[in-house]
């Protein structure tokens, strides 16, 4: 079973960055698709990005593209996630999660999720 933790969250001005890590263990993530997701107070959990199995192939929520990217280090059992120019509206839990492949955005399909790490955009 793969276990998945997230970190790198915190506090950041508007305009800041972050980076968000996921960090498996267990199984290699080799072989899994990782998603990224959040979910803010009092609204529904949404994809902001995925990430296929070899890294290939990444994709976006149109809210984040051109300032979130997706990567990986297979090598390092960690997916990343750099968040640049962030907007108050970012604000959430964020989590990771596997599946074998980039599901759908609402992340039914997806197999084995983080505990959530929280970003906070604020000035």
């Amino acid at each position: 079973q793969v276990q998945l933790v997230e970190s790198g969250g915190g506090l950041v001005q508007p305009d800041g960055s972050l980076r968000l890590s996921c960090a498996a263990s267990g199984p290699t993530l080799d072989y899994y698709a990782i998603g990224w997701f959040r979910q803010a107070p009092g609204k529904e959990r949404e994809g902001v990005s995925c990430i296929s199995s070899t890294g290939d192939s990444t994709y976006y929520a149109d809210s984040v593209k051109g300032r979130f990217t997706i990567s990986r280090d297979n090598a390092k059992n960690t997916v990343y996630l750099q968040m640049n120019s962030l907007k108050p509206e970012d604000t959430a839990v964020y989590y990771c999660a596997a599946h074998w492949r980039c599901g759908s955005s609402n992340g039914s399909e997806y197999d084995y999720w983080g505990q959530g790490t929280q970003v906070t955009v604020s000035s």
